[in-house]
């Protein structure tokens, strides 16, 4: 990311009230996307969202086709199609609390899957990069639960990405069924970058084993095998949210075991890592099949009818081209 385009998203917050937090994402930030006029995504923190828009009205009203929705969808409100110095954007406000329980609780799974992808971020106030890094830990354990014993480093972060598309409802109609793969390919560097910490973790803890060798190109690429036993399998739930593994301790009940201080602890009870793999993903499922279709609803209250089949049909037309 250059930065004189960092300075570009930059200045479109200076049309705003002010806001704790704020980082973009979208298919035009990727070096690898030869179409620029896509729309650009900001995710927004504000201590007060009522009071955020109440003075964001009085700025920028022509953002708003109908009233703020603050507890619809998932407590995030959109504004699409704002236009700035020829760019299209689409801006989402979050309460600052709910942001931090988004990242590490996966209350909701939408804006931690978003924080687990490639992002610019432009302005942290309150240091949610540095939290993030909860998330990006968990993503990359969960996404070792999926993947087969041996995989590549590309397939590990496709995994990751993947993560909060499971179960979305627009990946079945109105998303490009390449979407995953240009995220990887387009910010491998960055992905490798977001998480390569905690692949260096889990090696160290002899869960993972990494291997390098040179393709075609003579670029260095790493290879991974993982254990799959049992103990692994335990190992990476552990390092899940407690919300979510709280629901699978109701799926899959629970064993007692005795922590360093020797205190009895409750963990999930893993009999076989399928089994358990086959819990996480109905779980994440669930999660995200649920915000993505509370987050339409929102959209059809907070853009209106017209605007939101105006986005829908964006999302469609690049859906059909990349099936074509």
């Amino acid at each position: 990311m250059d930065l004189e385009r960092k300075l570009e998203y930059e200045n479109f917050l200076d049309t705003l009230p002010p806001v704790e937090f704020c980082s973009v994402y979208g298919s035009s930030i990727h070096s690898n996307n030869v179409n620029k006029t896509s729309m650009i995504d900001y995710i927004l923190g504000v201590a007060d969202p009522l009071q955020w828009h109440s003075e964001n009205l009085k700025i920028n009203r022509n953002h708003y086709i109908s009233g703020v929705a603050d507890h619809a969808g998932v407590s995030v409100h959109f504004n699409p199609f704002v236009s700035h110095n020829g760019l299209k954007l689409k801006y989402g406000v979050v309460r600052m609390h709910d942001l931090v329980q988004h990242i590490i609780g996966w209350e909701t799974f939408y804006l931690s899957g978003r924080l687990q992808k490639p992002v610019i971020s432009i302005f942290d106030n309150m240091k949610i990069k540095e939290l993030n890094s909860v998330n990006l830990r968990v993503a990359t354990a969960a996404a070792l639960l999926f993947l087969p014993s041996k995989f590549s480093e590309e397939e590990l972060y496709a995994q990751i990405s993947s993560l909060s598309y499971m179960g979305d409802l627009r990946m079945h109609f109105a998303e490009d069924k390449n979407k995953v793969k240009k995220i990887v390919r387009g910010k491998l560097c960055y992905s490798k970058k977001m998480h390569d910490p905690f692949v260096k973790e889990f090696a160290a803890s002899d869960l993972l084993q990494v291997s390098s060798s040179m393709d075609e190109k003579a670029s260095m690429i790493q290879g991974f095998q993982i254990r799959t036993g049992l103990s692994s399998t335990r190992s990476f739930v552990s390092h899940l949210p407690q919300p979510i593994q709280s629901q699978m301790t109701i799926k899959l009940g629970e064993d007692k075991v005795f922590d360093k201080s020797g205190h009895a602890v409750s963990v999930v009870a893993i009999r076989r890592r399928k089994e358990c793999v086959d819990c996480l993903q109905k779980i994440l499922r669930s999660k995200v099949m649920i915000s993505s279709a509370r987050q339409a609803a929102a959209g059809l209250l907070t853009a209106g009818a017209v605007g939101s089949l105006r986005y829908l049909g964006n999302k469609m037309h690049k859906a059909l081209k990349s099936w074509l």
